[in-house]
């Protein structure tokens, strides 16, 4: 059995499983009561009391000279490199307290020429398997000569951060020190702190090299054409890029470079929350032997899993390797995206369907990221609530959003994208009086848009929002292309895009400073 020294980085537990199979590490979670086999053959396990990500406790190290290129705010919260220290020793004496541990080595990044070695050192087997499935599997000859990596993820999450520290506002901590090339997660066994820590790191050396990281899915169509997708969480992203008629790329991480796009990982991580076999046949077989599902509910007796039970978290989550998708395209790079399409679920049910965007318009709602969320409880339906995260990815970003949206628009003019604004929410009226809207109607416009049609289409533009709408699109009804058309109340239709574009204006003034007056002006007219 494989093992390492890892005694460079102070580790001296000697015995330090290095990239094991993943029927071995199925083997120790059960005999280390890490997780149970359900009916699927996937391995289930829990991550504790956190369920999902802790943005709130992500710190980045202030040191020269990444200080002078990260977007300090509430996104890159500021630590001393003393801290950092800190917490790395306190990670460093808990994993030597254990009498094994997992090494897993991999890759980010399909293309050579952009991509880094990336080490997972953790105390879980099913963290080393749910990395083994998310970073590039590396062959043995790459092994072999892997050397040295150039960043170190130390996952120590069974052991809390020290509150009583100055800059620790909780016993949760996820930091990253990118002089020193390490980052070292305490207080939490969230399976995806890892995944979305490394896509955090390429966030920012990609830039650098001047090429675009993206948190967006990928697909290419028979022709070699390719498209992106970008959405926030509920959006369908995920689901509108597992085209049985088009091969995957990849689901959530990728990169455009001077040569075409590459996948960032070498693995998906689908959301499981109501997931059937009927809707998202794809990602539903995907579960099988060597996936990792993160806090599902099963029957104890048949082992099958409840996908619709929340509660333990809506955040029901599965690990697989990318080649478990049966058309995913190996090795997972592209050409130019002929298509980059934003996708928004608009529950105020205002927003058109499908839109061409303008390359400023492109810059405008890439950086402003929108999408809503529905707020409904249990004393009632109450307005849908807007959600802006710029570049539809702000937690993982590293640099100003300015510097990704002028990457994307520099692509979008020398490569002939088209942009689109897809909005797969509401129609007839925002949540609670409209509908959702199809998703075999939000399928059609993405054929359209794929076969070119949608790109000649005449159009109108929104009196309010000033997005060309096109006046037809094969296979969707007429009348629901124009919104306020669906509205019996036309009234409510104008007071609620006026609210929603006054909420986009508001939330942009925080990159109007760094925005030119074309890009400005993109935006909805108020």
């Amino acid at each position: 059995m494989p093992t390492i020294d890892l005694s460079a980085y102070g580790i001296r537990v000697p015995n330090v499983l290095r990239n094991p199979a993943p029927a071995l590490l199925y083997d120790l979670a059960l005999k280390r009561n890490e997780g149970e086999i359900v009916d699927s053959g996937a391995l289930a396990s829990r991550s504790g009391a956190k369920t999902g990500r802790s943005p709130k406790d992500k710190r980045v190290v202030d040191a020269e000279p990444s200080n002078k290129d990260v977007w300090w705010g509430d996104v890159n919260v500021k630590l001393s490199d003393r801290q950092f220290l800190v917490n790395r020793q306190r990670a460093i004496d808990f994993l030597n307290t254990r009498d094994q541990l997992y090494c897993v080595d991999g890759f980010a990044g399909w293309d050579p020429k952009y991509r880094i070695k990336v080490r997972i050192v953790c105390l879980n087997a099913y963290h080393a398997l749910f990395m083994h499935n998310m970073l590039i599997r590396p062959t043995r000859a790459d092994l072999a000569h892997f050397g040295t990596p150039d960043y170190v993820i130390f996952n120590a999450g069974l052991f809390p951060a020290n509150v009583q520290s100055l800059e620790m506002t909780s016993p949760t901590s996820v930091s990253l020190s990118f002089e020193r090339g390490e980052f070292v997660i305490l207080g939490t066994q969230y399976a995806g702190e890892m995944k979305k820590g490394v896509f955090t790191i390429m966030n920012y050396l990609m830039p650098r090299k001047g090429v675009l990281s993206m948190h967006c899915s990928a697909n290419e169509g028979k022709n070699g054409d390719v498209s992106l997708f970008f959405g926030l969480s509920g959006t369908g992203k995920t689901t509108l890029s597992a085209d049985p008629r088009r091969a995957l790329i990849g689901d959530d991480e990728h990169c455009w470079s001077d040569d075409g796009i590459f996948n960032i990982e070498g693995g998906c991580y689908a959301k499981c929350i109501n997931l059937s076999r009927e809707n998202e046949p794809e990602i539903y077989d995907a579960i099988r032997f060597g996936s990792v599902l993160e806090n599902v509910v099963y029957d104890q007796h048949s082992r099958v899993v409840d996908f619709a039970n929340q509660s333990i978290t809506e955040n029901t989550r599965c690990s697989y390797p990318v080649e478990y998708i049966p058309n995913a395209k190996i090795p997972c790079v592209g050409k130019h995206p002929k298509n980059v399409i934003f996708l928004t679920c608009d529950a105020y049910g205002v927003l058109p369907p499908v839109s061409k965007l303008t390359p400023e318009q492109a810059m405008y709602h890439f950086i402003s990221g929108y999408t809503a969320k529905v707020a409904g409880t249990e004393m009632g339906v109450k307005d849908p609530e807007a959600t802006f995260s710029a570049c539809f990815g702000a937690a993982f970003m590293v640099w100003h959003p300015t510097k990704y949206a002028e990457l994307l628009a520099d692509k979008i003019a020398r490569h002939g994208s088209h942009a689109w604004l897809v909005n797969t929410g509401w129609t007839g009226g925002g949540f609670g009086i409209g509908k959702r809207m199809s998703i075999k109607h939000t399928r059609a416009i993405l054929d359209a848009i794929h076969e070119g049609s949608l790109v000649r289409a005449q159009c109108s533009v929104d009196p309010v929002f000033g997005l060309h709408v096109p006046h037809t699109c094969h296979h969707v009804p007429g009348e629901i292309l124009d919104p306020k058309n669906t509205w019996a109340d036309k009234a409510a239709y104008d007071q609620k895009a006026k609210h929603l574009a006054a909420l986009f204006v508001k939330n942009f003034g925080k990159y109007a400073d760094r925005a030119s007056e074309k890009i400005r002006s993109a935006g909805p007219r108020v």
